[in-house]
């Protein structure tokens, strides 16, 4: 018997937000946060289909849903794609999983453990979101029987219905992290390695992007690393999963290295204060405004504030947490 907190499967009392983009390609809001937060992507293809991340719990009756209206059967699901294990885009692996027959969960080899054993991983988020919180974003975490996980290693290829798919260790972000690079088409679904670029915060001059850098496997060098190597294959378009496609990709990788050694910057002058953590949130908020209006953007503080809120909270501790650690 399923626990109480997880969602119902019904996925006909839902209607999903979808975005169709090109190539095949589909963004399904994750309902988490608020609408505009987090997107699942859907890959179909001669009649194959793959998720790209999964969200919570509580997004696997929209995942479903999308589908269903997509024309979809569950059965030509080959793969969820895993790009990390970060709860926002793993929480609901377990209970999709279940929902797809024949579909395979494609995970990096440091985050297979923590999929069919699921405890610490949940011990850790509830670390950083305090158990309630924690309950009411996630639910109960499911594990994935190992038989239906797939490690793969950096460089690892998939095969869409004849779509190539090849999946990239990208550090920086997480140890636990690759991202999918569909070379045919000059797309990379990145996770969270090439950062956060909510829509609301478009400007005349295109998106606004940060990087993230939340507990506890932030490294500012692998990330640059990262970012570069995934700017090696030239993609003319990014699908993040906060929040879906972003083109332009040249100026979005300088925006985000320039931010990365920002935060290392912040991280040195503000860890000896008393209060380095709202210090560190204080000058991070100041570093997004200013670079917000250089980019034309018009919105008021307060608007601001309202979607990055959560970033700028988990961002801060991720720095602590990295900056202390280099002085051990």
């Amino acid at each position: 018997m399923l626990p109480e907190t997880l969602p119902s499967m019904n996925s006909k009392t839902v209607k999903p937000r979808i975005t169709r983009h090109p190539d095949g390609i589909f963004a399904v809001d994750a309902e988490y946060v608020r609408p505009g937060y987090a997107a699942v992507h859907i890959i179909q293809h001669n009649g194959r289909a793959a998720f790209v991340d999964t969200g919570t719990n509580y997004s696997v009756p929209h995942l479903l849903a999308a589908l269903d209206e997509l024309g979809i059967a569950r059965e030509s699901v080959d793969y969820v794609l895993l790009t990390h294990v970060h709860m926002d885009h793993a929480g609901g692996a377990g209970l999709l999983i279940q929902e797809l027959p024949t579909a395979r969960l494609l995970v990096h080899p440091r985050g297979l453990p923590h999929m069919v054993d699921p405890s610490k991983l949940v011990a850790a988020s509830q670390a950083v979101y305090g158990e309630d919180e924690f309950r009411r974003l996630y639910g109960d975490v499911l594990p994935v029987a190992h038989d239906r996980i797939v490690s793969v290693p950096d460089g690892y290829r998939c095969d869409l219905g004849g779509r190539e798919l090849e999946l990239i260790h990208t550090p920086g972000h997480a140890l636990h992290h690759y991202a999918v690079v569909d070379r045919a088409h000059a797309v990379i679904f990145s996770g969270d390695t090439f950062g956060i670029s909510y829509r609301a915060l478009d400007t005349p001059q295109g998106p606004f992007i940060l990087p993230t850098s939340s507990p506890s496997q932030f490294d500012p060098d692998q990330l640059i690393s990262s970012i570069d190597r995934i700017m090696s294959y030239v993609p003319d378009s990014m699908y993040l999963m906060h929040y879906s496609r972003v083109t332009g990709t040249p100026r979005l990788a300088a925006m985000l290295k320039s931010q990365i050694r920002e935060f290392v910057r912040i991280a040195r002058e503000c860890e000896s204060l008393p209060d380095a953590h709202n210090a560190v949130r204080a000058a991070m908020m100041e570093l997004w405004l200013k670079l917000l209006q250089q980019q034309g953007s018009t919105l008021a503080v307060e608007e601001v504030s309202k979607w990055l809120e959560t970033d700028l909270e988990l961002n801060a501790q991720g720095l602590l947490i990295w900056f202390r650690r280099q002085q051990k």
